[in-house]
């Protein structure tokens, strides 16, 4: 399969939304997009989101489930495409305001990042602070996908802007 064929969901940006309440005092609502892997891994299927939101503008955190993974998908970004180059970093690497793509284990913003990516079931303890926010979660295990659906819980219940992506049998994400 392809790996360029894998992601085809829009990145989008909605900065002049944001604006536009902050302006109002209004609370400002986060743009939550959760991406259920069915096919492939996150190896694989990162790298493509994580070009898309580049290209968008976005400066990024990646929150990852342990220093191995960090380490597991700083290897991805340098390898999954012989003609791409996606600019990161991580605390082995330093810099973090100069790296658009900052991967940790942790909750953290030293990048002055826009887009939160959480992964291996990470979580935010304030997801209005981030302009969107991408939960990345595979169908490995039930108790998996059941914190995915309380977590979709609860920001609907904040008012935030929801959307579910699957992937399909040919690992295209398809809007749910």
């Amino acid at each position: 399969m392809c790996v360029c064929s894998i992601v085809s969901s829009p990145i989008t940006t909605s900065s002049a939304r944001v604006d536009h309440r902050e302006r109002r005092g209004e609370a400002t609502l986060t743009e939550i997009r959760f991406y259920h892997l069915r096919t492939t891994t996150l190896e694989r299927a990162l790298p493509q989101i994580l070009e898309k939101a580049l290209a968008a503008g976005e400066r990024i955190v990646v929150v990852a489930g342990s220093p191995e993974r960090v380490e597991s998908l700083n290897a991805a970004l340098w390898t999954y495409n012989d003609r791409s180059f996606l600019p990161h970093g991580s605390v082995k690497d330093g810099f973090a305001e100069d790296q658009p793509i900052w991967l940790t284990t942790k909750e953290e913003n030293p990048n002055g990042a826009t887009m939160l990516v959480l992964t291996d079931g990470a979580t935010s303890s304030d997801v209005s602070s981030w302009r969107s926010v991408i939960e990345i979660f595979d169908s490995g295990s039930e108790a998996t996908v059941a914190a995915a659906r309380e977590r979709w819980k609860v920001y609907r219940a904040a008012g935030h802007s929801l959307t579910y992506w699957k992937q399909n049998d040919q690992g295209r994400w398809e809007k749910g």
